[in-house]
């Protein structure tokens, strides 16, 4: 069998530790198992789309080095997914919470959306930083 990319194996990693983690914190706050869906849903602690970038963007640092073009490439892409969870989708979640409390308050006939949350700063920081942690660790495990 041929050997599974590092690239992929740090980008699955770190969206399975990240959402697992989610679960765990969201389960210990409510003292409920029963939150399954934070296993799938966007926001709280920790980003996993941070934690998902940040260890593709440290196996490629690691295996292809910080002066090629697939480092910057990374770099960039990582940082518009992180500035998106906190200024952009944090944003649009913010006023989708309030749009749901208007709704409410003038008893609108229209069904509520789900609102989708976005990330504050240390959601994001901790996410990487699992990302990172979890770069390394399959680096030096396919090196």
């Amino acid at each position: 069998m041929e050997h599974i990319s590092p690239y992929i194996v740090a980008i699955i990693l770190g969206w399975i530790v990240a959402q697992g983690s989610k679960y765990v914190i969201t389960s210990y706050k409510e003292k409920s198992l029963r939150s399954l869906r934070h296993l799938y849903l966007s926001g709280n602690m920790p980003s996993a789309h941070s934690a998902t970038v940040a260890a593709l963007l440290t196996v490629i640092a690691l295996r292809d080095g910080m002066e090629s073009g697939l480092f910057g490439l990374a770099t960039l892409f990582a940082a518009i997914v992180m500035y998106d969870a906190i200024m952009v989708r944090r944003s649009s979640g913010e006023q989708g919470h309030a749009l749901k409390q208007l709704m409410v308050e003038q008893k609108s006939k229209v069904k509520i959306p789900r609102v989708a949350k976005g990330h504050e700063p240390l959601e994001v920081v901790v996410g990487a930083s699992i990302g990172v942690i979890l770069g390394i660790v399959v680096f030096l495990a396919t090196k």
